[in-house]
């Protein structure tokens, strides 16, 4: 998705890229011991990865830790809250101990979001980020929901040697070409990857929506994008599918995420006609008012389809939107918890019992995450960070709750059954398994 507008992106990280600059030159600093002191308690974050530190301090021999990111302020706690209860989940099943008792497993969950942006912030997830390389002891973070929030962190473990791994984000250039110029590079200043997430990238999601909409009749397209790098991106990918199977596009806009109403952009897409709007982008965005709106304006339910990806897939998006939700459509680079059989049934049917709550879509995901990344762990048996950045990323043929899987030379999923939904009744209904690979 789970992420920032690229203007606004420009705009806010300019004062504050120098700060994040110099936090990621003083990590590559530390990584080949020109700083001797302040750099994390004296931890070795080089080749040979963080290993036993005497008691001033220094990282301890039998406990690591994990830490998480998320956007637990504003209202996608809804979904990121699930995804920290399935990593509590995942731990308390091990009861946070490996090889033998031999060494314990230490969580803390952050929150990248602000009260100011009810979103997540870019300063935020930076501090988080280097929180972690500064603190000996961890060797893993979960994060983040954001792929915004993942460009500012992925650089900063990246100097560190500290695996990332993600149960959201889908832009592409996070790990492969397709993206903006320089992607996925200039993540990865030492060379070398640090990062993988085990959900489907947007290239395949994108992709599939087009061709969903197609098979529902869609004959003519406006498309709309809250200008993050997730959403704009996941517009991209929709439109250019379109166009090559044969959807006209009416036009492609970027929206100003903090507008109070868009009557006028609505009223001026109904002019041309559309059988569908599609947006690409995150709830807290704004998704509810463009969908009041449309409506609103007389693109009724039944006239004009809405469609979003996986950044509106959950609860909110139908709180904001109240009685207009009825009827849109989402896109999800995954299967829904209750849709999950075999492994994931067991795993749904546990969640439910444990928290008395449906886990939302992500849910899955940040066990399937936490439980690689333990996995690791456990193969290496120390702390090291090189050693289980190494283990996590070389996951291959692993028998989780969403299937058989591996990470490839990327950091990528291997798996790409993704699923379209709608709303009825005010609440999520799977409709239909995607094709990503349809054309």
């Amino acid at each position: 998705m789970q992420n920032i507008e690229k203007t606004s992106f420009n705009k806010r990280i300019k004062s504050k890229f120098g700060l994040i600059r110099s936090n990621i030159l003083f990590m590559a600093l530390c990584s080949v011991g020109l700083f001797v002191t302040g750099c994390g308690g004296g931890t070795n974050t080089g080749g040979t990865g963080a290993t036993n530190q005497d008691a001033s301090g220094g990282a301890s021999g039998n406990t690591v830790k994990i830490l998480s990111s998320f956007p637990l302020t504003g209202s996608a706690v809804g979904q990121t809250q699930t995804i920290v209860n399935s990593i509590k989940q995942a731990l308390e099943e091990t009861n946070s101990t490996l090889c033998d008792g031999k060494l314990k497993i230490e969580y803390e969950s952050l929150d990248d979001a602000t009260a100011a942006t009810g979103k997540w912030d870019a300063a935020r997830e930076a501090e988080n980020a280097n929180k972690g390389v500064a603190d000996p002891n961890v060797v893993a973070y979960i994060g983040t929901f954001n792929s915004g929030a993942a460009k500012i962190a992925i650089p900063i473990l990246n100097q560190a040697n500290l695996v990332m791994v993600s149960p959201a984000n889908t832009a592409v250039g996070l790990t492969k070409a397709g993206g903006e110029p320089g992607e996925p590079e200039k993540y990865y200043p030492t060379g070398k990857r640090n990062y993988a997430r085990v959900v489907p990238a947007d290239d395949l999601q994108g992709s599939a929506a087009a061709n969903w909409a197609k098979s529902l009749g869609v004959k003519k397209v406006y498309i709309l994008d809250d200008q993050e790098v997730y959403g704009k991106g996941l517009a991209d990918v929709f439109e250019a599918t379109a166009k090559k199977i044969g959807i006209q596009v009416l036009g492609h806009e970027g929206i100003d995420a903090r507008a109070t109403d868009y009557k006028a952009l609505m009223n001026k897409i109904k002019a041309l006609n559309p059988d569908m709007i599609y947006f690409g982008g995150i709830t807290q965005n704004n998704a509810g008012q463009l969908i009041k709106d449309m409506r609103n304006v007389g693109m009724t339910q039944d006239k004009v389809k809405f469609m979003s990806p996986d950044g509106t897939y959950e609860q909110a998006l139908i709180d904001a939107a109240g009685k207009d939700a009825e009827g849109v459509l989402a896109t999800f680079g995954g299967i829904p918890p209750k849709q999950l059989t075999g492994a994931g049934k067991a795993w749904y049917d546990s969640y439910k019992k444990k928290f008395n709550a449906e886990p939302e879509a992500y849910a899955a995901y940040g066990y399937e995450a936490a439980k690689v990344v333990i996995n690791g762990i456990g193969k290496v048996c120390k702390n090291d960070r090189v050693a289980i950045r190494d283990a996590v990323l070389g996951t291959k043929d692993y028998k989780g709750i969403l299937g058989t899987w591996s990470f490839d030379a990327n950091g990528d999923t291997t798996l790409t059954t993704m699923s379209g939904n709608t709303v009825k009744s005010s609440k999520w209904e799977f409709v239909t398994v995607l094709d990503a690979k349809a054309k």
